[in-house]
C-alpha cells in the first residue's frame, strides 16, 4: 500500500528547496544586472568625478558700467561612503569654526531624502558652500585628515553698487523644486531667484564641465583618469547688457528715500527700460554669501514690503494721467472733436451725481482740459459714449466693451510682457464685470470715476510709463524690457516688434499738444523751466489716506528720447512730487548730468520724508 504522507512530505520538501533556489536566483539578478549599488561602490573607490563650475555671467548697464561680477568661493564636499566612522569630529569642527550640533544638522540635512531627495553615499554632497579665500586655507591646511571630504571651487555674485536691487535680483541654493524641474541642477547648485537673475538664468549659468579623477585603493587622488580624454570643460554663462543707465536709476533711487511708491523711465524708439525703481528698496549686497538666508528672512517680515517690486507688481489708480487714454478714445470714436467743449463748474454735476473739480475756465475743449486736468470734460465725454450713442452701439454692453478693448490696446488690462518675473496685468473692467457687479443695472453715470483713472481701473508704474511712451510715439510702442543685449543672441523678435493701439494718429498729436501746454503753463507748469521741450500730464488718485502724487510724461515733444512715470504714494498733489521727479529724470538723461539748480532740488526731494505711520503696506 502507497504511504501518501511520505509522498507529500517529500513534494512540501522539493518545493521548498525550489523556492529557496529560486530567491537566490533573483537576488543575485537584483545585486548582479538590476541593481547599480555595486557598481557606485566600485566607481566612487576608482574614480571621483568633479564637477567644475562655469562662470556665470557678468551684467552691465547701457554704457559698459560693471554691476554685477564673480568672486571666487570655495564649497566643502563629503562623500558619506568614505567618511562615516573616519572623522574626528571635533577637529573638523574646529577647523571650519562651527559647533558639533551644526555639524549634526548639516549631516542630516545630506541624508534625509525629504531634505535631500538625489542623495547617494557613493557621490560627492555639499557640506557647507561659500567659504571665503581665508576660510579655505584655514581648512586647506588640515584637509588630508578628513577622508571624504573635498573642496570644490566655484564663483559667487558681487554686486557692484547698491542700486537695481529689484532689477538685478539674487541668486541663491536651488530648491528641491528647481532640482525636479530642470535636471541640470543638482543639491548645493545656485539659481537666479529674482530680477533678470531669474529671468535670464539659462543664459546666465553657462556649462557645467566635469573632471574624472582616478584613485589608488586607498582613496588617494593619483591623476586624471585616460589622462583627461573624458573630461568636459565648462562653459561660461552669457554676459547681459542691461537697458538701464546706472546714474539714472542711482539718481531715482536717491530721490525715491524716505517715500514709497515708483520711478520708471523708458526710451520710446525701443521700449527699453531706462530706469525702475522700486522704494523702499535694498542694497542687493545684502544677499551674497552664506548670510543670504538670514537676511532675505530679515527682508521678507519687514513691515515696508522691500523685496517687493512696486515698478511692475503694485497695483495702483492712474489718476488723471489716465485722462489722455479718454481723450484718445473720444476723439477717435466720434464721441468729441478736437472742438467740443463741455462745461465744468467746479466738476461734474448730473442727475444728483457730482465729481468735483478745481477751478478754471469754463466751459473748455480737449487741449485745455487736459492743460487744466478737468474733471468735467472726461466726465462728460465717457457718459455721452455709454449713454447717448445707442444708435453707433446698440448697448451700453457694447459700448463699455468699446471702450475696454481700447484701453487694452494701450497696454492696460494684461501683462506687458516685460522681461522679469512677477509682472500684474492691472485691472480694466468690461461689461461683464459690471453686469456681475450691478446685476446688468448700470449705465455710463454708474462706472463714471473710471474717466479720471479712479473707480475699478488699477494700473502698474509700468503701464503708466508705457502709456507715456505710447504717446511720445503717436500710436505705438515696443513691449518695455530690461535687457539691451544677450552676449551672442539676438534680442528676442517680442521686444523688437511695433505694437499699435486703436486710437488714430490724428488725435494722438491733440493730447500731445494737451501735455506740452500742460508744461507750458497749466498743471505741470514747472517743468517749463526746461530747454528740452517736456510734455506732461499730472495725476492725483484719490485714496483712503492722503492721495497719491502721480505724473506721466516725456520728452522733447519731437524725437522723444524718454517717457517716464512717477508715482509716490501720499504724495498729495500730482504737482507736488511727481513733477518735480519726472523733470529732475528727464533732465538728467537727456543732459547727461543735473544743473545746479536742479542738483540743489534733487537734494530738497531727496530728504523730504512722507510719514507713513506704522500701518503695514
Amino acid at each position: 500500500m502507497k504511504d501518501h504522507s511520505f509522498e507529500s512530505r517529500r513534494l512540501v520538501i522539493g518545493g521548498v528547496a525550489i523556492l529557496i533556489v529560486v530567491v537566490y536566483i533573483i537576488r543575485l539578478f537584483m545585486l548582479q544586472i538590476s541593481s547599480d549599488d555595486y557598481k557606485k561602490s566600485a566607481d566612487s573607490n576608482a574614480f571621483l568625478k568633479k564637477i567644475d563650475f562655469p562662470s556665470r555671467g557678468v551684467i552691465t548697464d547701457r554704457n559698459g558700467k560693471l554691476l554685477v561680477f564673480n568672486q571666487p568661493a570655495y564649497d566643502i564636499m563629503v562623500v558619506m561612503n568614505e567618511a562615516r566612522g573616519r572623522l574626528d569630529t571635533t577637529e573638523f569642527c574646529n577647523a571650519l569654526n562651527i559647533t558639533r550640533e551644526e555639524f549634526d544638522r548639516r549631516m542630516h540635512n545630506i541624508t534625509d531624502r525629504n531634505l535631500n531627495p538625489g542623495y547617494s553615499r557613493f557621490t560627492q554632497q555639499i557640506f557647507m558652500s561659500q567659504l571665503s579665500d581665508k576660510e579655505f586655507s584655514v581648512f586647506q591646511e588640515k584637509m588630508y585628515r578628513f577622508p571624504g571630504f573635498y573642496v570644490q571651487r566655484r564663483s559667487i555674485r558681487q554686486y557692484q553698487y547698491p542700486y537695481a536691487a529689484h532689477v538685478l535680483g539674487d541668486v541663491a541654493e536651488v530648491s528641491p523644486a528647481d532640482i525636479e524641474t530642470d535636471d541640470y541642477y543638482q543639491p548645493g547648485d545656485y539659481i537666479g531667484k529674482s530680477g533678470v537673475e531669474r529671468s535670464y538664468e539659462k543664459q546666465l549659468r553657462g556649462e557645467k564641465g566635469v573632471k574624472i579623477l582616478l584613485r589608488d585603493a586607498h582613496g588617494r587622488i593619483q591623476g586624471s583618469y585616460m589622462n583627461g580624454a573624458l573630461d568636459s570643460k565648462p562653459k561660461p554663462g552669457r554676459n547681459l547688457t542691461l537697458s538701464i543707465d546706472f546714474e539714472l536709476q542711482a539718481l531715482g533711487e536717491r530721490l525715491m528715500q524716505n517715500k514709497i511708491g515708483s520711478i520708471v523711465a523708458i526710451d520710446p524708439t525701443t521700449g527699453e527700460v531706462l530706469c525702475m525703481v522700486s522704494s523702499p528698496t535694498y542694497d542687493p549686497r545684502l544677499m551674497v554669501g552664506r548670510q543670504r538666508s538670514k537676511k532675505h528672512i530679515e527682508l521678507s517680515q519687514n513691515v515696508w514690503k522691500p523685496l517687493y517690486n512696486r515698478s511692475i507688481m503694485g497695483l495702483y489708480p492712474p489718476g488723471s494721467t489716465f485722462k489722455t487714454s479718454q481723450g484718445l478714445t473720444f476723439l477717435s470714436e466720434g464721441i468729441i472733436t478736437p472742438q467740443t467743449a463741455f462745461g465744468c463748474h467746479r466738476g461734474f454735476y448730473f442727475k444728483g451725481l457730482h465729481v468735483g473739480c478745481h477751478g478754471h475756465g469754463s466751459p473748455l475743449p480737449l487741449v485745455p482740459a487736459l492743460s487744466t486736468s478737468c474733471n468735467g470734460f472726461f466726465c462728460w465725454g465717457l457718459y455721452h459714449m455709454i449713454n447717448t450713442n445707442m444708435s453707433k452701439y446698440g448697448s451700453v454692453q457694447n459700448a463699455m466693451n468699446t471702450w475696454r478693448d481700447y484701453m487694452v490696446s494701450m497696454g492696460f488690462g494684461y501683462k506687458l510682457g516685460v522681461d522679469l518675473p512677477g509682472e500684474k496685468r492691472g485691472l480694466i473692467p468690461n461689461a461683464q464685470f459690471y453686469d456681475k457687479a450691478y446685476k446688468g443695472s448700470w449705465s455710463g453715470l454708474t462706472v463714471i470715476s473710471i474717466s479720471i483713472g479712479q473707480g475699478e481701473v488699477l494700473l502698474t508704474p509700468l503701464q503708466i510709463a508705457n502709456l507715456g511712451a505710447t504717446i511720445a510715439n503717436r500710436g505705438y510702442y515696443y513691449k518695455p524690457h530690461v535687457v539691451r543685449k544677450v552676449e551672442g543672441e539676438p534680442l528676442d523678435t517680442l521686444y523688437t516688434k511695433k505694437r499699435y493701439t486703436k486710437a488714430t494718429r490724428n488725435s494722438y498729436d491733440y493730447v500731445v499738444q494737451g501735455m506740452r501746454s500742460s508744461a507750458l503753463g497749466g498743471t505741470c507748469k514747472a517743468l517749463g523751466r526746461y530747454d528740452f521741450q517736456p510734455c506732461g500730464k499730472t495725476g492725483t488718485a484719490q485714496n483712503k489716506g492722503h492721495d497719491h502724487s502721480v505724473f506721466m510724461g516725456f520728452a522733447p515733444m519731437d524725437n522723444p528720447k524718454i517717457a517716464v512715470a512717477v508715482y509716490v504714494e501720499n504724495g498729495g498733489w500730482g504737482a507736488t512730487y511727481g513733477v518735480p521727479i519726472g523733470g529732475l529724470i528727464m533732465e538728467q538723461y537727456i543732459h547727461g548730468k543735473l544743473s545746479e539748480a536742479s542738483e540743489r532740488q534733487a537734494t530738497t526731494i531727496q530728504h523730504k520724508a512722507i510719514s507713513y505711520g506704522t500701518t503695514e503696506r
